[in-house]
């Protein structure tokens, strides 16, 4: 009877326990950002050929690709910094209002994303893909190749701007802040906006690659107190 007895208490603690309020605590974002200049690009290009066959096409297309990866290459860009991003042979329709459209030839497309790791040379890497057959030139983006070494000397802002808005909370409601109780990251990178440039360009490509606003979050719930009397 006593081992029941002690079983119940047992029971009746460990449901106490499970069903305790977490403490009063005022949760905030702090955020904090700095620009740095990118180190690092990407380019994204490729080639379209049109053909009456799916086999013609596809056969230039290929032939025509071939010459692009050869010239990246010649370029002194590693085999590991391009890789193929798209690959796609798609029939062509007539334009016929009244009825079923016929196939009148075929689409085949190759893209490859190309990684570029000194931003100075962008503009001779598009220059290099346009005067070896690259028609389509999809885009640029730049960004930080590392940029949590960046964001350490901006994590303590980002905790103290949280603190300051906890601390006008805190004063506003009329309560004590006490420490925080949890703290969460969130980092974000505003990426570089780019322009999509068509091929046969009659001159070097410029190319400005900016700043990068690298931009930290943290959300922090600090325990609250009455204050004293």
């Amino acid at each position: 009877m006593k081992q029941a007895a002690f079983v119940v208490i047992g029971v009746l603690l460990t449901s106490s326990a499970l069903a305790q309020t977490p403490p009063p605590a005022i949760s905030v974002t702090g955020e904090a950002t700095i620009s740095a200049a990118p180190d690092l690009a990407q380019v994204d290009g490729g080639v379209t050929n049109d053909a009456k066959t799916a086999r013609e096409a596809s056969e230039a297309n290929n032939k025509a690709m071939g010459v692009v990866l050869l010239a990246l290459k010649s370029a002194g860009i590693p085999e590991k910094d391009f890789q193929t991003s798209q690959l796609s042979l798609q029939p062509q329709y007539a334009l016929n209002k009244t009825g079923t459209s016929p196939i009148i030839g075929f689409r085949a497309s190759n893209r490859v994303t190309v990684t570029v790791r000194d931003v100075a040379k962008v503009g001779n890497v598009i220059d290099s893909l346009v005067a070896n057959g690259a028609n389509d030139i999809g885009g640029i983006s730049f960004m930080v190749a590392q940029p949590s070494k960046l964001l350490d000397d901006t994590r303590p802002k980002a905790i103290a701007d949280a603190r300051r808005k906890a601390e006008l909370y805190a004063q506003a409601a009329g309560v004590t802040l006490g420490a925080p109780l949890s703290i969460s990251e969130e980092s974000t990178s505003a990426p570089i906006a780019y322009r999509k440039m068509s091929a046969g360009l009659a001159a070097p490509a410029p190319v400005a690659p900016g700043e990068e606003t690298l931009r930290i979050t943290v959300s922090v719930s600090y325990e609250i107190k009455p204050k004293s009397p």
